[in-house]
């Protein structure tokens, strides 16, 4: 026994080591007092905001936290937030979710995190090389769309000899581009069709540059398209309560919008240093952009493009962890 014991004592040691490192490890990925249960971060249906949702969700475990995702009705999501199903909201587009964040928000449960950098527009435009083409001389001033002429370079075999527009998908806006669209007294010249996914719209982008002819489609930025070379619009101007749902007769354009933060109330004490960090996480356009063109571009995976963009950016989101 007497010659055992150094090696008992030796092994002790070594367990005791053990212990107290991963201890310390545990203790250094959850010093910030975050729980154990996992973040649940929420997936749409377009590309930055599902890059977005992997690098947030990266960015919250290299701080020691556990992170899920769910796919969620980008309108609904904000109810789901307020009662606790999912944890945070990372792109609040003002003008196609504004409404209902702040519905979700007036009821208590849901927390304004704050913005991002980048502002947001979205709304109904086309690829530059319309415009290089002659193909609506006025454009980008909307009053261009009533010459029979600019119509006509936008039929497509789907819209009954008139110009066509084509939307996002209908969850995203309901009826506000047809509604504009008649409004405005262009419904003689313009239809108005909508896409089953973010995806249809960058084809259709596609297919009509082959095609060489017009295209009409619903975009925003952040998007890959900043790059590319994508103008808006210009629609008579959003004033407050312009629009048929608040009352208006739908005669205006989209407002230059927030890109908001939401969290359950609970986050700020569940997970403390990840709601800290959260808070601080700020976007600029580019940043964005930059995201979805991994994937719209490039044709990565989102979950890839995260790990990219992660790789890539250390030096805007690490600070966000301190």
């Amino acid at each position: 026994m007497k010659n055992k014991l150094p090696l008992l004592i030796g092994a002790i040691v070594v367990i005791a080591g053990l212990v107290f490192f991963m201890g310390g490890g545990d203790k250094t990925a959850k010093k910030s007092g975050d729980s154990s249960a996992p973040i649940v971060i929420p997936t749409h249906n377009w590309s930055s905001q599902i890059v977005m949702a992997y690098v947030i969700g990266g960015i919250f475990e290299s701080m020691g936290n556990n992170v899920s995702y769910v796919n969620a009705d980008s309108q609904a999501v904000y109810e789901s937030i307020r009662i606790g199903d999912v944890t945070i909201s990372h792109e609040v587009w003002e003008s196609a979710f504004g409404k209902s964040f702040t519905t979700a928000l007036d009821k208590g449960g849901l927390l304004d995190w704050g913005d991002h950098e980048a502002r947001t527009l979205e709304d109904m435009g086309y690829p530059n090389w319309v415009a290089d083409k002659g193909l609506c001389p006025g454009l980008p001033d909307w009053t261009a769309l009533k010459n029979p002429d600019c119509a006509k370079n936008f039929v497509t075999p789907d819209s009954g000899g008139k110009g066509r527009m084509l939307e996002g998908p209908q969850t995203w806006h309901g009826d506000l581009i047809p509604q504009r669209v008649d409004a405005l007294g262009l419904g003689d010249l313009w239809m108005v069709k909508f896409a089953g996914s973010a995806d249809a719209l960058w084809a259709e982008l596609a297919a009509a540059e082959k095609e060489g002819r017009g295209t009409i489609i619903f975009n925003w930025t952040p998007n890959f398209t900043d790059g590319a070379g994508f103008t808006f619009i210009d629609f008579p101007p959003y004033t407050a309560g312009c629009r048929p749902e608040d009352g208006g007769d739908g005669k205006c354009g989209s407002p230059d919008g927030y890109l908001k933060k939401a969290v359950h109330e609970d986050f700020p004490k569940t997970h403390p240093g990840a709601a800290a960090a959260f808070k601080k996480m700020s976007f600029t356009t580019s940043h964005i952009g930059a995201m979805a063109a991994l994937v719209d571009i490039d044709k990565m995976t989102h979950e890839d493009a995260a790990k990219k963009w992660l790789a890539d950016n250390e030096s805007v989101w690490k600070p966000f962890t301190k």
